[in-house]
């Protein structure tokens, strides 16, 4: 059990009257409040950034395999969205304002907004764009740590659902680029080099 000395309840109720105006950010809040907004801010935009490319992927998806690519597309679209809502729910709760501004999310995002023209391209730049999610939000949980488990626990869970984005759109992206792979050989991790050489062409 972690020593930790907990505060009496007549200090917290007596701290808690003072500083209502700043809701959930009170005096045991121990993060870098700015700091912790700006790494939100960022996230946000990255999500929505993410959103758009995905939408017009799903808008734009032709060729073989187009149907499949298309529902991927659609459901992660969806779900950036609702990672974008909790994120922005999160700034306001911490007083802060989330940036919706067009013009700067862009800038923002750690995410390119890359559309691609053929389908194995879409799924080529959506593989990348997650795969900078998921070290974008591994590292602002180490960074955060224990000092604002709420927002840790949000992007937790936002990185979880990226790792598993990056496996459907890897997926994807196999089949495009090795059509006919043996799916055995895949699981046993006993790729022919010629198979190993495909899947990491570039589009």
């Amino acid at each position: 059990m972690l020593n930790v000395q907990l505060t009496d309840k007549h200090v917290l109720r007596e701290r808690a009257r003072q500083h209502v105006d700043q809701g959930a950010v009170t005096e045991g809040y121990q993060a870098d409040r700015e700091e912790v907004l700006r790494l939100l801010n960022e996230s946000l935009a990255t999500e929505l950034v993410c959103t758009l490319r995905y939408k017009r992927h799903y808008f734009m998806a032709n060729g073989l395999k187009a149907s499949i690519a298309a529902d991927e597309f659609l459901e992660h679209a969806t779900q950036e969205a609702e990672h974008a809502d909790r994120l922005a729910e999160r700034i306001v709760q911490l007083g802060g304002e989330p940036e919706f501004n067009p013009d700067l999310l862009s800038k923002m995002s750690h995410a390119e907004y890359k559309a691609g023209n053929t389908l194995k391209e879409m799924v080529y730049e959506d593989l990348v764009a997650e795969r900078i999610a998921i070290d974008t939000y591994r590292e602002i949980i180490q960074y955060i740590g224990d000092h604002d488990p709420t927002t840790r626990r949000i992007f937790e869970d936002i990185l979880a659902q990226e790792e598993e984005h990056a496996d459907d759109m890897a997926d994807i992206y196999e089949e495009l680029a090795c059509p006919g792979l043996p799916a055995t050989l895949e699981s046993q991790g006993t790729l022919p080099w010629l198979f190993r050489a495909c899947l990491l062409k570039r589009p």
